[in-house]
Formats: C-alpha cells, structure tokens, sequence
C-alpha cells in the first residue's frame, strides 16, 4: 500500500480578468478573429473493417443522443465530433513558415486568445458544448495580451524579420501556460510592402492542486500550483507534507515563485523555498537563455543555500553521514557570433558561442580537505547549429510540437581556486539529432569533464544518451510509435560516498524503488504508446507498455555488466488533458522481478522522456547525478 492515497482535486480561482486595450491603426480594414479556419485534415470517424472499439464508440455516440438521464450524462462527459487536427504528415521545418513575407513592413497586429475547453486552435469558430467545458471556461483567467505581446520578435511598425514568425510561434509554444499558437498572416489585406499577422493562442487551465490523508497515520499530502498567475504568466507551485514519522520534525515544505521575460527582456527571476527531512535549500536565480538563434547574448546569476547528508570516511576506514552545508554563487555570461552565409536569402543558422563562469562554494561545515572553500572559473566555447520541427503525437496527443534537430560541439577549461589546494578543469560535450517522417527521430550525446590535481585525474565522468521515436504509425483512427531510450554515466576517481547515480523511476525503472546507490549505471527503455481517439472530460487517452532493464555498480571502477541486472515490465493506461497544468495522468501495472512486492501498480504525473535542445547554455561543470 502506498503511504498516500491521494485523491486529485482541481481547484477553481474565482477572479475576474483585467482587459488592457491595445492600439490598432484606424486607416487597416479590421480583420474578422471569429472565423478563421487553418488548413485542417479531419480525423476518420471509420476504418475499412469496424473493430470493436469503434463500435463501443459509436454505441456511445447513439446513447449520447437520447433525451434520457443517461444520454445527458454521456454527451456531458465525452466529446465525439472529430478534432480538426493540424495537417502534419511530414514535419514542417519552422523557418520555412511565412517566409515569402519577408522584410515587408507590419502593418497591423490583431490578437485572438482561445480559453481552455471546448475550443480549438485551428477551427475558432468551434465551440465550447458541455457543462464541464462552459464550467472550467468560466472561472478561467486568460493569459494578458501584453504576456503574449512581449514574447513576439517583431512590432507593429517594424520590419519583419526571416524566421522572426516561425520563432515567435514556437517561443509561444514553449510556455507552459500556452497549449498551441498559430501566426497567420492575413492574405486578404496584406500587400506587397506590408503585412497584417493574427496571433492566435490556446491556453491551458493552470491550476492545479492534490490532497491525500492517510487516515490510519493521520497524515498527509496538500499541494498548490498556478502556472499563468492572474494571467500574467508568473508561476507558483507549493508541496506541503504533514504528520511524518520522523525525529528532526512532522512536517515538509517545498514550493517556488517565478516571474518571467522580466519588462520584455526575456530574463527570468525565480525564488524557491525547500525544507524537507533530508534536504534544505533557499535561493535567488537570475538567467536569460539563447532563447533563439540570434539572440546575442545570455547569462544568469544565482546565490543558493544547502543542507543535505553526505557520507564521509572515518581514520579506520568505516563510513558514517553528516549533513554537509554551504553557500553557492553561480554567474556566468555568453556572447553568440553570426556566421557568414554564402547563400543570398538564406540565414545561416549556425552560431560560434564564446562563454565565461564563476561558481564560488562556501562550506560551512567542512568535514576534510574534499570540501574545501573554493572558487572555480570557467571559459567556453561552442558551435551550435539547431533548427525545429512542427509535428505531432510525440509527447502530446495532437497537438503540435516543436522538434529540436541539429549540431552541438562545446569544450571548457577551467581552473578552481581553493583555500588548501588548486585543481584545473576540462569538459567536452558533442550531441546530434535528426528528424523526418520515414526515419523517426534521433538524438544521440556524449559528454566528458574532469578534475585534474597534480598528475592526478579525479571527479571524472563520462556520459551519453540515445533517444530514438520511430515514425508515425496510423490505422484509422489509431496511431502509435514505439520509444527506445540509453542513458549511460561512469564516473571515473570519484570521491568517497560519491554514490549518487539511481535506478529509481525517472532516472531509471519506472514505478521502481531501490536504496542502492552507485558510480556507474547503465539504463535501457522500452516503450509501446497507442494513442487512441477516446476523449473523456477532455482527458485523450493512450495505452502503454514498457520494458525497462538496469546495471549499476558501486565502484567506480567496476562492470556494471557483472552485476545483475534489475528489471521492470508492465502496461497500462495513460490520460492526457492538454488543456491543464497537470495534463499527464499514469495508471501502470508493473513486474519487477528484484523488487520487494515483484507485482506492483503505482501512478505518475510526469512524463518520462523529454527533448534536448541544441543550444549552447552555459559552460560545461560536473554535474553526477
């Protein structure tokens, strides 16, 4: 039995929205925002033989029609006219959208912001048609027309830029509170120097909650979270645990505030707060990113508390834990350079990054000479090379994503500074990624840094990572691909207790759970999604099945092949509801044969794989986990 039994709660915020005006030029014909149709392709209600799914379906559609108790209930509850989907049958590499409207002068923008339910981003003319969709619209704030207006590359008056539309879509896209974005130019009173763009925007319903009590150890679990705060994108999430059996205290808090693209600067400020039994932090982060190829420059600070356990070596050589505490500046600044294109018309995507950083730790509680005070600078260099895609049934459930593809290559040297001893740095770092529709997508990295004392090479580690989708599979109705996923990390004269790398659900086996602890660890996983056209309270949903095998050894210079291998395989059901902040629910049965209970069912919230950008962040430091 799990300690919480959680029951998930959607919480309503009820708060009226502000309207800011917004100036438009009185001489522009206005454009019509409420019937605007992006070329679709419907999804078949029928395949050529009807399987018994479809037929469940169409029996519920029949019952959906009825004027009984039960056919009100069914039509409130699920939605069975066809989504007009996006028309991707091969990705839609970004720069190539509106790119014939190129260096024309922007005449007028206009703004169109979808509410959660019921509508879609590419038919506006549709509707909300049920209680629960009029309902969650209702106590809905919509995201501020100046959030959105702040995060395009272009404005009225200006000159449209190439890749200046594509960008500022897929920029919109990014944001966790947006679900979909379209940039449409408007044809039809556009003209040969100038051009007229509507911005339309589908948000997600942002807030979210979770309680859970434990009735027999009168305990328990309360968690907040507002993702588009008033509207204003700004970000709040908060876990609080209590009646917990343990010494230090009952209780556990974690929660974080953060404010995005700070007065249009793309700069973002977050606070976070954790206070939980083994692990404490308090913190200020500063940072703006690469945000998009021809962004010039980018940077962040930081200033970080900690207290966690660690464990050190005693003088007879047995180990014991201590909580180890100390304070962290981060700061690093980086300029990109354009590299010169031979094609007239065709921007050359490819960036030189030039970076510096300088991490100062603060131990406060020293236990040796491994946790000495010291200040390390770093000086990078990279070549980045990306470009996105525009596809679909990836990570989602239709709607559109934007697929990274391209080149990274970056090398740092470094040189830490320490009250009893100096140590030299050096870091490398290579990844490659590619996407079509007949090849599916791959992504493959590898990455090197190490510590150098004297002649001695210590805090060393390799890793590297393979991502590969297969291409979109379509019967009917029904789509599906299959994920294979390797993550390999060896670290190399690590230090004493530096057994940190897990096997545990995301860093490993899902829904599996081990103490033990290693240096070197190698993950393989296997995973079948059949995305399915069942839509019930807007939760669309997928069946899953996995296999998920692991070796970790706790030297850091042994075979994690000799080891047994822990091992997990299972299925189940997966509902996603991208119109909310919490738009991932997992229900699996997992077999696992090492595991304490070999039969176990668990849920999850979080998505197990993720994509990898191709841009330079920051100079490579160590980071073993």
């Amino acid at each position: 039995m799990n300690l919480y039994k959680g029951v998930l709660l959607t919480f309503f915020l009820l708060v009226t929205g502000s309207y800011i005006p917004y100036p438009v030029l009185a001489q522009t014909p206005a454009i019509s925002l409420d019937t605007i149709k992006i070329q679709t392709i419907p999804v078949p209600d029928t395949v050529f033989q009807q399987s018994n799914s479809d037929r469940i379906l169409e029996n519920l559609k029949q019952l959906s029609r009825k004027k009984t108790f039960w056919g009100r209930l069914t039509k409130s509850i699920f939605r069975f006219d066809p989504k007009a989907t996006a028309d991707y049958p091969n990705p839609v590499l970004l720069s190539n959208v509106g790119e014939k409207q190129n260096y024309k002068v922007i005449r007028r923008i206009d703004y169109k912001t979808l509410n959660s339910f019921g509508y879609s981003i590419n038919d506006t003319t549709r509707k909300p048609h049920n209680f629960v969709e009029k309902a969650g619209n209702s106590v809905h704030i919509k995201t501020h027309r100046g959030r959105i207006r702040n995060t395009l590359l272009f404005k009225t008056g200006g000159i449209l830029q190439p890749q200046a539309l594509a960008e500022s879509e897929r920029l919109l896209r990014q944001k966790e509170y947006i679900l979909d974005a379209r940039l449409v130019v408007n044809e039809k009173t556009s003209t040969q120097d100038s051009v007229d763009i509507i911005v339309i925007t589908k948000d997600v319903f942002s807030i979210s909650g979770a309680v859970g009590f434990n009735t027999s150890k009168a305990s328990g679990r309360v968690s907040l979270n507002d993702i588009n705060f008033l509207g204003l994108g700004h970000q709040f999430r908060n876990v609080y645990n209590f009646g917990l059996d343990s010494i230090s205290r009952s209780w556990t808090y974690s929660g974080s505030y953060t404010i995005e693209n700070i007065y249009n600067s793309f700069a973002s400020a977050q606070v976070i707060y954790r206070n939980e039994i083994n692990y404490q932090q308090v913190g200020l982060n500063l940072s703006r990113d690469f945000y998009t190829a021809n962004t010039k420059y980018a940077g962040a600070a930081s200033y970080n508390y900690y207290l966690h356990p660690i464990y050190v070596k005693n003088d007879d050589g047995s180990r014991r834990r201590m909580n180890i505490e100390y304070n962290r500046q981060d700061y690093w600044l980086g300029k990109s350079f354009k590299l010169k294109s031979y094609n007239l018309g065709f921007e050359n995507r490819a960036r030189i990054i030039t970076a510096g950083r300088i991490i100062s730790t603060d131990y406060l509680n020293p236990p040796n000479a491994d946790y000495q005070k010291n200040t390390l600078y770093v000086a990078g260099i990279g070549y980045s090379f990306r470009k996105y895609y525009r596809s679909q049934y990836l990570f989602g459930f239709g709607r559109t994503e934007d697929i990274p593809a391209g080149n990274l290559f970056a090398l740092s040297a470094g040189y830490e500074d320490g009250i009893l001893y100096n140590r030299r740095y050096l870091g490398g770092k290579v990844a490659f990624g590619k996407y079509n529709t007949n090849f599916g997508y791959l992504y493959l990295d590898a990455q090197y840094d190490t510590f150098i004392r004297g002649k001695r090479w210590e805090q060393g580690e390799f890793s590297s990572e393979i991502l590969y989708f297969t291409k979109l599979l379509t019967v009917g109705t029904w789509q599906w691909r299959h994920f294979f996923w390797n993550r390999t990390t060896f670290g190399i004269n690590r230090r004493f207790g530096e057994n940190l790398l897990s096997i545990n659900r995301q860093e490993g086996i899902r829904g599996f759970r081990t103490p033990e602890r290693g240096t070197r660890r190698v993950v393989f996983n296997y995973e079948n999604s059949l995305f399915t056209p069942i839509s019930f309270l807007g939760f669309r949903v997928a069946l899953v099945s996995f296999a998920d095998i692991a070796w970790l050894s706790e030297s850091d210079k042994g075979n994690p092949f000799k080891h047994q291998p822990y091992q997990g395989y299972g299925l189940g059901i997966r509902f996603r509801n991208e119109y909310m902040a919490f738009n991932t629910i997992q229900v699996l049965l997992g077999y696992y044969p090492l595991g304490t209970s070999p039969l176990r069912n668990f849920n999850s919230t979080r998505p197990y794989y993720d994509f990898n950008d191709f841009r330079f962040t920051q100079p490579l430091v160590p980071d073993f986990r």
